[in-house]
């Protein structure tokens, strides 16, 4: 094992040290917007996650990359459009512009806006994974129940039976009937057994 001494001696240390004292090195992204005091860094910071987030949008329409991989690049899409809203928000409490209010929507290449449900959104080749296309395809509106007086607008007296005799049809089957019931219902005697 190599002594500290020797670790700072080593070519990539020297490096960064030169590094450093030039102000070279790139200064990390605040983990909470709230820790960022300056209008311009969180500007910023904003435009770092902006283009991100174009990287990933970029990279998720490959639908070739694999279920996870494009499960993996949405939720980081997803966690990033979140940490943009914080960045958002620090803004403007810091005396900057409102983006929530002049910002675009979220569109994606045909215009459309992103789906998504409550916050989570889909993007590329995340909307044809399987579980997912099912959120988004609507299902058929029931037909539209008739009201009780859209009901009652179609019954007129042949609904009742009033005009049953006007056709010429039901008369001569009544009159059939008449004298088919005119014969003894039972025996062939013309009697009725009445002993029960």
């Amino acid at each position: 094992m190599a002594r500290n001494a020797e670790k700072a001696m080593t070519a990539l240390a020297r490096f960064r040290q030169a590094q450093l004292e030039e102000g070279k090195v790139k200064e990390r992204r605040p983990f909470l917007a709230s820790e960022c005091n300056e209008l311009p860094k969180a500007e910023k910071w904003r435009r770092q996650i902006i283009g991100e987030i174009s990287k990933k949008v970029a990279q998720i329409q490959n639908a070739g990359l694999g279920e996870f991989r494009i499960r993996d690049l949405n939720d980081e899409i997803n966690k990033l459009i979140r940490e943009k809203g914080h960045w958002e928000s620090r803004i403007k409490e810091l005396g900057g512009p409102d983006y929530w209010r002049i910002g675009p929507k979220m569109l994606d290449h045909e215009g459309k806006e992103v789906p998504g449900n409550r916050g989570y959104k889909y993007f590329g080749a995340a909307k044809d994974l399987p579980g997912v296309r099912e959120l988004f395809e609507k299902e058929p509106a029931p037909p539209p129940r008739k009201t009780r007086a859209e009901l009652m607008k179609e019954i007129d007296a042949e609904y009742y039976g009033y005009r049953d005799e006007d056709d010429g049809v039901l008369v001569p089957l009544e009159l059939e009937e008449e004298k088919k019931g005119e014969r003894p219902p039972e025996g062939t005697d013309g009697t009725t057994d009445k002993s029960v």
